[in-house]
């Protein structure tokens, strides 16, 4: 169906220059003593020397992260001194759609004619975030201590809740039985493992050594630490924490990094792995709902991008969805009349967990390559943030 209206015409997404860490987490990995940004630019730097993008041709950086790093302050320059090329950048935070919106920007720098290509780096440490000391005037002394990024997870300033209530009221609005939301997180299982098995995951993920100051290896990041396989049996088992909500039916802290390009048709072409694979930009939206609602967000993103496009949901060939909670795939596909079985067919957050930062990025690069393996077509892509936001993307693949 031929949409109204291309958001960036002359922006593209060079088929290949990608790739993801792998998300460990838990503080079980190399990554609990590093500087997140500094791996996070050396593992981009691997990934262009993998993917054969000479650095020589990245004009401008957009980095985003979530949570305070070490030398933050000198944010997307620093890092691209860390790649080995002296070029300007910007820094973005918008809390879990982060890491769409970076490549959204990064679209509207090429499309504007300024940039001829935009690198994208998007990293985060979540299961290790550090402590921040913050002047505070509410506080009955002059400083208040924010032990890490657990204080966001557990207290909203905007309702005085904490971010689980959303997928407990979303429940209850939405009348999702347990059932439901336990079937459909086994079933994300099962997808990431049949794409794990498949060798799907090779093709977006890169191993990585991370090496100490003096040059010497301090471990691999090779696998997604914090990803279990449940069975039905046990998820049923577990105690509900809220309506429908359990530690088997939520997301995890992790960590790593994600990275891509996004450049002119002309330039897109001559860095593509395969250079007849045109990857553009439809449209993109973000939308509020009530709050503490979060997981009904995406789905209000979602339902005016396709108003907008004039596309049907039927339309899309390949839909991905940030899931920290299985009840925002539930009330998704309520929403929407769409069949859960069918999306993220390739893993999601929910299994591997979210490193905020780059858990939209590896989404996106995992749903243009499942895309470009169906021989193209229309991809979805979608996630919520903050507590009563939704982002959501629509790119076609041809």
């Amino acid at each position: 169906m031929p949409i109204q209206k291309i958001m960036f015409p002359r922006a593209r997404i060079p088929y290949g220059t990608w790739g993801s860490s792998y998300f460990p987490a838990w503080q079980a990995s190399p990554l609990a003593e590093v500087n997140i940004g500094q791996f996070a630019a050396e593992a981009m730097n691997k990934v262009l020397g993998i993917r054969k993008v000479p650095k020589t041709e990245l004009d401008y950086l957009i980095t985003g992260s979530t949570i305070p790093w070490h030398w933050k302050f000198w944010n997307s320059p620093m890092l691209a001194s860390c790649l080995g090329r002296r070029v300007p950048g910007c820094h973005l935070e918008q809390a879990c759609a982060t890491g769409l919106k970076a490549v959204t920007l990064a679209a509207a720098e090429v499309e504007s004619g300024s940039k001829d290509v935009v690198g994208v780096l998007t990293f985060d440490r979540t299961s290790d975030s550090p402590a921040g000391v913050f002047p505070e005037r509410r506080a009955y002394r002059r400083t208040e201590a924010l032990s890490d990024v657990w204080d966001n997870f557990g207290f909203d300033p905007a309702t005085g809740k904490a971010m689980i209530a959303c997928a407990g009221n979303a429940a209850r609005k939405y009348k999702l039985e347990r059932k439901e939301v336990d079937e459909l997180s086994l079933h994300r299982h099962e997808q990431y493992y049949k794409a794990q098995a498949a060798g799907f995951l090779k093709k977006v993920l890169v191993p990585f050594e991370v090496l100490d100051v003096q040059g010497r290896v301090m471990g691999v990041i090779d696998s997604d630490i914090g990803a279990a396989r449940p069975t039905l049996r046990g998820l049923r088992a577990l105690r509900e924490i809220d309506t429908c909500v359990t530690g088997g039916t939520q997301t995890h802290p992790s960590d790593g990094m994600a990275c891509l390009l996004v450049a002119t048709s002309e330039k897109a072409r001559e860095l593509s792995r395969r250079p007849e694979i045109d990857i553009q930009f439809v449209a993109e939206t973000e939308a509020r709902t009530h709050p503490s609602l979060m997981p009904e967000a995406p789905a209000i993103a979602v339902k005016e991008l396709l108003r907008r496009t004039g596309l049907a949901i039927k339309d899309i060939s390949v839909v991905k969805s940030h899931n920290p909670f299985a009840i925002n795939d539930a009330v998704f596909a309520k929403e929407l009349k769409y069949d859960w079985h069918k999306m993220n067919r390739t893993g999601c957050s929910l299994v591997w967990g979210h490193p905020q930062g780059p858990t939209l990025t590896r989404l996106l690069i995992e749903g243009l390559e499942e895309s470009a393996d169906m021989g193209g077509g229309y991809v979805l892509l979608m996630g919520c943030a903050a507590g009563d936001v939704g982002i959501a993307a629509l790119l076609r693949v041809g």
